[in-house]
């Protein structure tokens, strides 16, 4: 039986390059498992350190797990990236995301009025380049969303859209599946 492979090499802390190895054993520390992305952009260690700042500040700033896990949800859908719906399907749910609002969000809506205006706003800043009316922003600023929050969900909508291309043009198996397949052609 064939396993699901990566374009891109999948490292460990066998692997990885030196300089990725202080975020990659961080990040097993935390997590036990490394996610295969993680794994994959190891590969340079400036691009794990970037994405590792870059996702860490984000983490501290104004927007609650929740609406992360739905913006996140939109953006792999919009990619179909499938290791990126499989993982925020999860987090998600860790978040309180319900199932209803997990379909939802991944079609730029959701059953919440804020969270539908700042869906409908984000969405045509990744599906279009960028380009959003006016009229959604003010929509988002109406249903009470901060400049700043709008800003973080801005940045936060590019780091999972660099995280999707990256999925999708490594073919990155999604978490777990050659473990999967391991498993079921040992038994």
């Amino acid at each position: 039986m064939k396993t699901a492979s990566s374009r891109f090499q999948i490292h460990d802390d066998l692997t990885a390059p030196e300089g990725s190895l202080p975020i990659l054993k961080g990040a097993l520390s935390t997590a036990g498992q490394l996610p295969n992305f993680l794994g994959v952009i190891a590969g340079s260690p400036a691009v794990l350190r970037a994405y590792a700042r870059f996702r860490s500040e984000l983490r501290h700033g104004a927007l609650t797990p929740a609406t992360l896990e739905r913006i996140s949800l939109a953006v792999a859908t919009h990619y179909r990236s499938a290791p990126g719906v499989a993982l925020h399907t999860r987090t998600a749910r860790g978040a309180g995301v319900g199932v209803d609002e997990i379909r939802a969000a991944r079609a730029w809506a959701s059953d919440d009025p804020r969270h539908h205006a700042l869906l409908a706003y984000l969405k045509p800043l990744v599906t279009e380049h960028g380009r959003a009316p006016q009229h959604l922003h003010e929509e988002a600023r109406e249903a009470g969303w901060s400049d700043e929050q709008l800003l973080e969900a801005i940045a936060f909508s590019s780091i999972e859209a660099f995280t999707a291309v990256v999925n999708v043009a490594g073919e990155v198996p999604v978490d777990g599946s050659i473990e999967e397949a391991r498993t079921l052609r040992a038994a």
